[in-house]
Protein backbone atom coordinates (compact mmCIF):
# COMPACT_ATOMS: atom_id res chain seq x y z
CA UNK A 1 0.00 0.00 0.00
CA UNK A 2 1.19 3.49 -1.07
CA UNK A 3 1.32 6.69 1.22
CA UNK A 4 -1.26 7.98 -0.48
CA UNK A 5 -3.38 5.09 -0.19
CA UNK A 6 -2.99 4.51 3.14
CA UNK A 7 -3.59 8.36 3.75
CA UNK A 8 -7.22 7.97 1.35
CA UNK A 9 -8.34 4.45 3.54
CA UNK A 10 -10.19 6.20 6.11
CA UNK A 11 -12.23 8.70 3.81
CA UNK A 12 -12.58 5.15 1.78
CA UNK A 13 -13.65 3.76 4.59
CA UNK A 14 -16.24 6.37 5.44
CA UNK A 15 -17.52 6.78 2.14
CA UNK A 16 -18.55 2.94 1.94
CA UNK A 17 -19.89 2.33 5.37
CA UNK A 18 -22.13 5.06 4.34
CA UNK A 19 -23.17 3.87 0.79
CA UNK A 20 -23.72 0.51 2.22
CA UNK A 21 -25.70 1.82 5.56
CA UNK A 22 -28.11 3.49 2.94
CA UNK A 23 -26.40 6.21 1.31
CA UNK A 24 -27.48 5.17 -2.45
CA UNK A 25 -26.41 8.41 -3.81
CA UNK A 26 -22.89 7.29 -3.70
CA UNK A 27 -23.25 4.15 -6.12
CA UNK A 28 -25.56 1.17 -6.89
CA UNK A 29 -26.55 -1.92 -5.89
CA UNK A 30 -26.56 -5.21 -7.57
CA UNK A 31 -27.40 -9.13 -6.85
CA UNK A 32 -26.77 -12.04 -7.96
CA UNK A 33 -29.60 -14.61 -9.11
CA UNK A 34 -29.40 -16.50 -5.98
CA UNK A 35 -29.94 -13.48 -3.97
CA UNK A 36 -32.89 -12.01 -6.31
CA UNK A 37 -34.10 -15.83 -6.04
CA UNK A 38 -34.88 -15.19 -1.97
CA UNK A 39 -38.25 -14.16 -0.84
CA UNK A 40 -38.81 -10.18 -0.48
CA UNK A 41 -38.74 -11.16 3.67
CA UNK A 42 -35.29 -12.76 3.41
CA UNK A 43 -34.04 -10.42 1.09
CA UNK A 44 -34.51 -7.42 3.44
CA UNK A 45 -33.21 -8.68 6.41
CA UNK A 46 -29.89 -10.08 4.26
CA UNK A 47 -29.75 -6.20 3.50
CA UNK A 48 -29.79 -5.41 6.84
CA UNK A 49 -27.28 -7.63 7.91
CA UNK A 50 -24.88 -5.87 5.24
CA UNK A 51 -26.26 -2.48 6.21
CA UNK A 52 -25.28 -3.57 9.98
CA UNK A 53 -22.43 -5.57 9.04
CA UNK A 54 -19.56 -4.43 11.32
CA UNK A 55 -16.92 -7.13 11.98
CA UNK A 56 -14.09 -6.00 9.99
CA UNK A 57 -10.45 -7.46 10.70
CA UNK A 58 -6.87 -7.23 9.55
CA UNK A 59 -8.27 -10.64 7.44
CA UNK A 60 -11.09 -9.51 5.71
CA UNK A 61 -10.49 -5.88 5.95
CA UNK A 62 -6.85 -5.45 4.85
CA UNK A 63 -6.34 -2.18 3.02
CA UNK A 64 -8.69 -0.67 5.43
CA UNK A 65 -11.46 0.60 3.18
CA UNK A 66 -14.13 -1.49 4.68
CA UNK A 67 -15.62 -2.88 1.20
CA UNK A 68 -15.77 -6.71 1.83
CA UNK A 69 -17.67 -8.60 3.78
CA UNK A 70 -19.02 -12.13 4.84
CA UNK A 71 -22.38 -12.88 6.31
CA UNK A 72 -24.13 -15.96 7.53
CA UNK A 73 -27.34 -16.30 6.92
CA UNK A 74 -29.98 -19.49 7.71
CA UNK A 75 -26.98 -21.44 7.32
CA UNK A 76 -25.58 -19.91 4.09
CA UNK A 77 -22.79 -17.79 3.23
CA UNK A 78 -23.01 -14.77 1.43
CA UNK A 79 -20.61 -12.15 0.56
CA UNK A 80 -21.02 -8.60 -0.56
CA UNK A 81 -18.04 -6.41 -1.93
CA UNK A 82 -17.58 -2.64 -3.02
CA UNK A 83 -15.80 -2.01 -5.98
CA UNK A 84 -15.07 1.48 -7.54
CA UNK A 85 -16.02 2.97 -10.98
CA UNK A 86 -15.27 6.39 -12.99
CA UNK A 87 -19.11 8.30 -13.36
CA UNK A 88 -20.22 5.78 -16.40
CA UNK A 89 -19.44 2.78 -14.84
CA UNK A 90 -16.99 2.06 -18.29
CA UNK A 91 -13.56 1.81 -16.00
CA UNK A 92 -12.10 1.71 -12.08
CA UNK A 93 -12.23 4.85 -10.54
CA UNK A 94 -8.61 6.46 -10.20
CA UNK A 95 -9.97 8.04 -7.37
CA UNK A 96 -12.10 6.28 -4.85
CA UNK A 97 -11.77 8.37 -2.23
CA UNK A 98 -13.54 11.01 -4.52
CA UNK A 99 -17.40 10.83 -4.88
CA UNK A 100 -17.53 13.36 -7.64
CA UNK A 101 -15.20 11.17 -9.62
CA UNK A 102 -16.60 7.86 -8.33
CA UNK A 103 -19.87 5.58 -8.45
CA UNK A 104 -19.26 2.71 -5.88
CA UNK A 105 -20.95 -0.87 -6.89
CA UNK A 106 -22.27 -2.73 -4.36
CA UNK A 107 -22.91 -6.58 -4.84
CA UNK A 108 -24.40 -9.14 -2.83
CA UNK A 109 -24.21 -13.00 -3.78
CA UNK A 110 -24.32 -16.45 -2.17
CA UNK A 111 -20.85 -17.79 -1.97
CA UNK A 112 -21.55 -20.22 -4.67
CA UNK A 113 -21.32 -17.25 -6.78
CA UNK A 114 -17.89 -15.90 -6.22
Amino acid sequence: MTTTEATQAPTIAQLNDRFRQGDHTLGQVFTTQLVKGLSSVDQQELFRLVRTFDEFTEENDPWKEHDYGRIKFKGEQYLWKIDYFDKKLEYGSEEPGNPAVTTRVLTLMHSSEY
